[in-house]
């Protein structure tokens, strides 16, 4: 049993123990550490190995609330703060008053990470720490603006130095007895809007009562895309076959969120999908022919 009460071994072999032992370091060579802990695998996997190494003393993980944070999300970083007894507060970020970040156009995520880092930077200040991001190797690949805000800031990302992808951070994280090993993927409400779309505090709330409806009737891994009076579902393959046979279910949940029209897109869950309007690519923010309406 560990000192943050997690049940679990530091891996001592095999092909991820290099790269946990470069965690380890990179994390000991920052001294004193502010985690960004939205409490997705990635950073609870960071604020839980610096809690290790550093001790709770030396670890301040805070949690970004904003409307763009849904309140389940929420709700599991204050349980995992409990659990791991991690020295955990949150903070309030402003990203809804900068009309850059609310425009919604592609660099809504490099707007969003300099509120964030503009709300943590006074916390590393008089914590004399580094600030560090759950960013894994893997999502160098895609279009996120944000981590280019979070670098010019002077952030640092641990994952991504230790050559850790997202199925290392999920093996290494169940090796070591964290529950987080697989929870799904939960970016910000705001990733559920195409490019154009503003921004506004009740298109956030109407995806964020979607979603928890959904969760409601089972469905774990899933997101709730936004175009006005029309919700596009993406569930895993393996789910779809489901959400068809509880079509009722699926239409009343969606629709008491306040959406009118509710389909099913039939080509499943695809973290980050929008991003393929910023290169022309399909799915450009129409609801294309692949998406199968489930309403009566």
């Amino acid at each position: 049993m560990s000192s943050s009460g997690v049940a679990g071994a530091w891996p001592e072999e095999g092909p991820l123990a290099p790269k946990l032992d470069a965690l380890r370091a990179e994390i000991e060579c920052v001294g004193r550490a502010v985690v960004a802990f939205s409490g997705g695998a990635d950073s609870a996997l960071v604020a839980w190995v610096a809690t290790e190494v550093l001790g709770p003393d030396r670890v301040l993980c805070v949690t970004a609330v904003s409307p763009s944070l849904a309140p389940e999300e929420l709700a599991d970083c204050r349980a995992l703060a409990g659990e791991w007894d991690l020295r955990w507060r949150t903070v309030s970020t402003e990203e809804l008053d900068d009309p850059r970040y609310s425009v919604n156009d592609g660099d809504r995520c490099y707007h969003c990470k300099a509120s964030l880092l503009a709300a943590l930077t006074p916390w590393a200040e008089a914590e004399s720490a580094v600030v560090l991001l759950g960013v894994n190797l893997d999502d160098l690949g895609d279009h996120r603006p944000g981590q280019r805000a979070a670098a010019e800031r002077g952030a640092r990302f641990p994952l991504v130095s230790a050559g850790l992808t997202k199925d290392d951070v999920r093996s290494v994280s169940r090796q070591l007895g964290l529950r987080t090993w697989d929870k799904p993927a939960a970016a910000c409400l705001a990733s559920r809007l195409p490019y154009g779309t503003p921004v506004t505090l009740g298109t956030l709330n109407t995806v964020a009562a979607a979603e928890s409806a959904l969760r409601a009737l089972g469905f774990g891994q899933l997101r709730v895309r936004h175009y006005g009076d029309l919700a596009r579902i993406e569930l895993p393959a393996g789910d779809l076959e489901g959400a068809v046979a509880r079509r009722d279910d699926v239409v009343a949940a969606v629709r008491g969120a306040g959406y009118r029209y509710v389909t099913l897109d039939l080509e499943g869950f695809r973290s980050g999908n929008l991003n393929l309007a910023l290169t022309g690519a399909r799915h450009d923010g129409g609801v294309g022919p692949d998406a199968t309406p489930v309403t009566p």
